[in-house]
């Protein structure tokens, strides 16, 4: 039996690397998986949505393997699989997904019917996503591979582009199912809440977009920096001028066409309120509201939960927000929310990448770790790092 090692959640703000179970053909409920792979992990990237859990702001059990943002080589297929090879170099969509029911076959591969007992959706190594194990490791299983791997279809050329290939899993699509569910078009003006991996994804979907001008929102200068750097206009939400004016100064006009939100439920607050440390989960939907033109639409990929136990107020531990709802109404605004639906768009951004029309890497700014460093890779994110950490667990990577 090979060995195996992954990140392991071991209480609010602890992961461990830790040997682990090497992944067999079987799920979470131990029926086996003829039509999974097991994959040896080339990459494997820590994630915002890692975070949520490893702060305690959910439920996630001690002992949780992490990682839902994987890139691997197959090394063993089961019996039912018919199109995927031992050797090819593939991509697995952060959404675990059976291709077979209602939801998979019109697209919706995020809330898949059949591969969560409680509610519809999974992940790998996510808290309530149908107990998946995760991908931070140096092995895993995937199930219904036909269905769910992304192939590259040259593995030496994808091997040279890992550092943006990896992003394919999970923030270059929902960074760009972000900006298309707000309506990103040619000569668009986009505001993105968020300069962390998503947001900045997002910043650089909306430039392939053809969006005239995207201004990124954050309170963290070497985040805001770093988008500046990528052709985005920013906005400081730790000033005390508002983001309408900030960006009325950018634009003439104190609103844009589209906004995506980035943040989620772990906001913060803006102005003479900012504070890092206390949480305002309503307050980038409610900017959003304010700063986007009527009839516009907002994109909603950051997380939001349905338990939140870390939040500071008892409504906002059982989900419920303090939304200007009535604003949004009155303005005629759309709100697109979920998980991204990642094979809806993963093929066509691996096109634009291996064919140099984006350079995601550079976006979001990826920084290539030992799977050995992986903690200290979380404690840098939590603190607020201009980067996107990927774990290189076999040392594949240049």
């Amino acid at each position: 039996m090979s060995s195996n090692r992954g990140v392991v959640y071991m209480g609010t703000g602890k992961v461990e690397v830790q040997t682990i179970d090497f992944p067999k053909l079987v799920d979470p409920r131990g029926n086996k998986c003829n039509h999974g792979v097991i994959l040896k992990i080339v990459s494997t990237n820590i994630c915002g949505s890692d975070q949520h859990m490893v702060r305690g702001r959910t439920t996630a059990p001690i002992g949780m393997v992490l990682g839902h943002e994987i890139t691997g080589e197959v090394i063993e297929c089961g019996s039912d699989v018919q199109f995927i090879q031992q050797g090819d170099l593939v991509s697995v969509p952060f959404n675990v997904a059976c291709g077979r029911c209602r939801n998979c076959e019109e697209r919706h591969t995020d809330v898949c019917l059949n591969v969560n007992p409680d509610h519809p959706g999974g992940a790998y190594g996510y808290v309530d996503m149908g107990g998946w194990i995760g991908g931070q490791a140096e092995y895993v299983m995937v199930p219904y591979a036909d269905f769910n791997l992304l192939k590259f279809p040259n593995k030496a050329q994808a091997m040279e582009k890992i550092p943006d290939l990896t992003c394919l899993t999970d923030i270059l699509p929902t960074g760009y199912h972000g900006c298309v569910t707000a309506g990103v078009t040619s000569g668009s003006t986009v505001y993105i809440a968020g300069a962390g991996p998503v947001g900045l994804a997002a910043a650089a979907s909306a430039q392939l977009l053809g969006a005239a001008v995207v201004i990124v929102g954050a309170g963290n200068p070497a985040r805001l920096a770093h988008a500046r750097s990528i052709g985005c206009e920013t906005v400081d939400i730790s000033k005390d001028a508002s983001i309408a004016e900030q960006i009325e100064q950018i634009l003439g006009v104190p609103e844009v066409d589209c906004a995506v939100d980035c943040v989620g439920f772990e906001a913060h607050g803006h102005g003479k309120n900012y504070d890092p440390k206390k949480g305002v989960p309503a307050i980038v939907l409610n900017t959003m509201m304010e700063v986007t033109r009527a009839g516009g639409a907002v994109g909603i990929p950051g997380l939001y939960v349905t338990e939140d136990p870390g939040a500071e107020d008892e409504a906002a531990k059982l989900g419920y927000l303090t939304m200007r709802f009535g604003l949004g109404w009155a303005k005629s605004l759309s709100f697109y929310t979920g998980q991204t639906p990642v094979k809806k768009y993963n093929r066509g951004l691996m096109m634009a990448i291996l064919n140099d029309k984006i350079q995601i890497a550079k976006a979001v700014n990826v920084q290539v770790i030992p799977l050995e460093e992986a903690p200290q890779g979380y404690q840098a994110f939590d603190k607020g790092a201009a980067k996107k950490f990927v774990i290189d667990p076999h040392g594949s990577l240049k």
